[in-house]
């Protein structure tokens, strides 16, 4: 899952970074509203995390400037104002959630995985794909009950997979939501990690769960 991070207090922004980063997910990071505003006319985001007071362009006119332009981005507001008001308006203009600082990380952690899931489908942090189970937040895989070892950006591709199931993926989207701008990979590297994956997940069972589809891209599903 690619998150887009704006926030001006560099040693927060470094730090927010590497711990996201050390939960798998990919991270495009800036320092001003303005570059948050042209990070997202460049690519797709799974979420973004805004801090308000920023210069150039604060956080709430980022938002206002994001939902004029209907896109509908899950945004988790960062502040340290902590008034009813200020909640009140950073919700008002489009955001999906608010947390003031200092916060936790683990809340952070916890507020972002409720961002990511798909809208009125999964309620918990496990996702199912016939007897594969993926749990988001103690990063465990069990395929028939047998716990998979997955290396983190395998982890990363199979979650979206997961939250995605039965959806056709396309390469290069895929390759958009799991890598930021400084991977410099092959063409090739969905590929290669589909097969990393196919060899953990579906060997030695009758019942394949990763499909490829010509021309188009990968999906994950039951076999019917």
């Amino acid at each position: 899952m690619r998150i887009l991070l704006a926030e001006d207090q560099k040693d927060l922004n470094e730090l927010i970074t590497r711990r996201l980063a050390a939960h798998n997910y990919s991270v495009d990071a800036c320092y001003d509203g303005q570059s948050a505003l042209d990070y997202m006319k460049c690519a797709q985001y799974d979420a973004v995390i805004l801090d308000i007071m920023m210069p150039k362009m604060n956080g709430l006119e980022v938002l206002k400037a994001l939902r004029a332009s209907n896109n509908p981005v899950p945004v988790l507001l960062l502040t340290a104002k902590d008034s009813i008001e200020d909640r009140v308006t950073g919700l008002d203009a489009g955001a999906d959630d608010y947390l003031v600082k200092p916060f936790a990380f683990e809340e952070l952690m916890a507020r972002i995985r409720v961002l990511l899931r798909k809208p009125a489908a999964v309620q918990t942090n496990v996702y199912r794909v016939g007897d594969l189970e993926l749990h988001a937040d103690t990063m465990e895989v069990l395929r028939a009950g047998t716990q998979v070892k997955l290396s983190g950006k395998e982890f990363a591709l199979l979650r979206y997979m997961m939250q995605n199931a039965g959806i056709v993926l396309s390469r290069e989207r895929l390759e958009q939501h799991l890598w930021n701008y400084d991977y410099a990979g092959g063409s090739n590297v969905i590929d290669v990690y589909i097969r990393y994956l196919r060899k953990k997940i579906d060997a030695g069972f009758d019942r394949k769960l990763i499909h490829t589809i010509r021309g188009a891209g990968y999906v994950i599903k039951e076999d019917s």
